[in-house]
């Protein structure tokens, strides 16, 4: 993954520099560069700024602005497909009703997963994990995280069994808050990088929590409003590593260069269209 991260470090540092649209203040100064390098970009739910979330659309926008990992969400339909979307009912994205459990894949391909978002992505629809793999494995990253896995049983299984049909599993990451998910995807392929989604009640983290994560995780994963230097310090001492994520907090880049993170996941909501680049100093 080293080696890929490499290759994309020239679009990551514009990515970044971009981003510092976020820093909050008063003032606005024009901003050339940013020297970011070997930060992490991951483009929450595709370009979710810029398209629907979860979709093909997002997805290749993502890929298009420079994202090193493409983050997505996954859960099981009625017929134990493997199937993009975030929330447990299908009525905030597409034109439909319902819980997505409920749905079979066929019956959610029917759906409207673009108009919601805006008129102009009307009749995109929702994708697969597998397509999400054949259209953009080997191009860019895929962070994927497992959603409700008590709601969607053997998700776990279905992930493993698809991934292992990728043998070069370098550029793919499966995270959760469950751990007991993580734990279980670990069993079935130690070879599967992983990352702990840490939700803030957890906060602070004593480093006997941080010893068990860290026997089996890759990446253990904070909101930016929970982070805090000593855990960050605690995690890489293990040799794992750190992202964050907040699509609102305007301290979301500044908070993750200080404290040493190693990327952000962001939906890139807040990019300018035009080159030049400027940030807001207190």
């Amino acid at each position: 993954m080293k080696e890929m991260w490499k290759k994309t470090i020239v679009p990551a540092v514009s990515v970044i520099a971009i981003c510092i649209l976020f820093l909050a203040g008063h003032s606005m100064q024009s901003v050339k560069h940013v020297e970011l390098e070997g930060m992490i970009t991951v483009a929450h739910r595709g370009a979710s700024g810029f398209a629907p979330e979860n979709t093909q659309a997002a997805f290749q926008k993502g890929l298009e602005l420079g994202a090193d990992f493409l983050e997505c969400d996954v859960q099981l339909t009625k017929d134990n497909e493997l199937i993009l979307i975030h929330d447990l009912h299908v009525d905030r994205t597409t034109d439909g009703q319902g819980r997505v459990r409920d749905y079979t894949l066929e019956e959610l391909k029917r759906l409207d997963a673009g108009t919601s978002f805006h008129p102009s992505f009307a009749g995109e629809t929702l994708i697969t994990l597998d397509e999400l793999l054949r259209d953009f494995y080997g191009k860019i990253g895929i962070l994927i995280e497992v959603k409700n896995p008590a709601i969607n049983k053997g998700i776990e299984e279905k992930i493993v069994e698809l991934l292992e049909d990728y043998p070069d599993r370098k550029s793919i990451i499966v995270q959760s808050f469950d751990v007991n998910a993580l734990k279980r995807i670990h069993e079935l392929n130690k070879d599967i990088q992983l990352g702990v989604l840490i939700n803030g009640s957890f906060i602070p983290m004593s480093t006997k929590y941080i010893d068990e994560l860290a026997s089996f995780a890759t990446f253990i994963n904070f909101n930016v409003t929970s982070l805090d230097k000593r855990t960050v310090d605690e995690i890489r001492k293990r040799d794992c590593k750190v992202l964050v994520w907040s699509k609102k907090d305007k301290r979301l880049i500044q908070k993750a260069i200080l404290y040493g993170a190693d990327g952000v996941i962001t939906d890139f909501s807040r990019w300018p269209v035009d080159q030049e680049v400027y940030m807001e100093i207190e």
